[in-house]
């Protein structure tokens, strides 16, 4: 059987990338990155809740402590406050540098390891927030460094599904495949409830409304 890294943070991109490459049939290796964010307990449940469901063949849990030591993110600083008043222009204060770079090498360590020829990766570019690390230029050249960086025998693809999606076709493709989207988590700041007015809440639950869906994750709020 052909094999697959699965990066999957726990939030519907991810889970969705995941679902389509069990639907594509590929032996799933799933990775969960801890590096340091404010949900970080509540995105590693859903993680293995997610991992269940797909029935994977192992799972790994990685800890990034110097994403903290690094700072420069409202996901990772806590003295940097998650914005909550809207969407705007330009790379927000959430964004973690080179977040996804570090992410893909790792994942490439794992891949190369399990003899797996794909990396499935939920990355979103025309309905993020904007992260330069989400671009599919910026994914196609690090998967040819990958490549250049790995054995000779080593042919590593790195799949981005997603890439071109808007958020309310992700809800219609994830509910399509029977993603349980139930026990993904998108919130930036809380594990209780989602705030549902920070930018992930919000591109969200915009999502759920374009496709004519109710979210079913619970929240404290939502915008108007």
């Amino acid at each position: 059987m052909k094999k697959a890294v699965c990066i999957i943070s726990g939030g519907m991109d991810s889970a969705l990338a995941a679902w389509i490459a069990r639907d594509e049939g590929y032996e799933i290796f799933a990775v969960h990155f801890d590096y340091g964010q404010r949900t970080e307990s509540k995105e590693r449940s859903a993680f293995r809740a997610l991992s269940d469901a797909l029935q994977v063949s192992r799972r790994y849990e990685i800890a990034l402590p110097f994403f903290e030591q690094i700072g420069a993110s409202a996901l990772t600083d806590k003295s940097i406050d998650v914005p909550t008043s809207g969407l705007s222009e330009g790379i927000p204060v959430t964004y973690v540098p080179f977040r996804n770079g570090i992410f893909l090498s790792i994942a490439a360590s794992i891949a190369e390891k399990e003899g797996a020829e794909a990396i499935f990766i939920g990355v979103v570019e025309e309905d993020s927030s904007g992260y330069p690390d989400c671009r599919e230029r910026y994914i196609e050249a690090m998967q040819k460094a990958i490549n250049l960086g790995t054995k000779e025998e080593t042919r590593i693809t790195i799949r981005m599904p997603l890439v071109h999606l808007q958020k309310s076709q992700i809800v219609s493709e994830a509910i399509k495949r029977g993603v349980p989207l139930e026990l993904t988590w998108s919130c930036y700041q809380n594990e209780e409830k989602a705030c549902g007015v920070c930018d992930s809440c919000r591109l969200r639950l915009r999502g759920f409304e374009l496709a004519g869906v109710k979210d079913p994750i619970p929240y404290v709020s939502q915008p108007l």
